[in-house]
């Protein structure tokens, strides 16, 4: 169970990291990347962050490797930003939900034989 204070961090990272990505990341292999979601644990030292990017599996994979080879910089940037005392490990992860949310549009789309 999240507390609000572990809710609160979540969302304020989620941003911090959305704009950075937007205005001090040149890495172009992050370009198209969209953080999605933030899971920081209560004691906040570690966040999971879900993003997604369009594109193939390998730009995905192109994309993790990119925030990762970032994450220096955003980790000491988030620590700055929002006064922590920790700076929390980043861990990324392809958030595919809305790959997934589009293939069942399009198989509710489909009509089935006969109709």
């Amino acid at each position: 169970m999240s507390s609000r204070r572990t809710e609160r961090v979540s969302h304020s990272i989620r941003d911090v990291l959305a704009d950075l990505l937007r205005r001090e990341v040149k890495d172009p292999r992050v370009a198209t990347v969209t953080v999605s979601k933030v899971e920081v644990t209560p004691d906040l030292r570690y966040a999971r962050v879900f993003f997604s990017c369009l594109g193939e599996p390998e730009r995905r994979d192109s994309a993790r490797r990119g925030l990762e080879s970032a994450a220096g910089l955003l980790r000491g940037q988030i620590s700055r930003q929002l006064h922590l005392r920790y700076a929390p490990e980043l861990r990324f992860v392809v958030d595919d939900s809305y790959e997934h949310a589009e293939h069942i549009s399009a198989l509710l789309r489909t009509p089935e034989p006969g109709e």
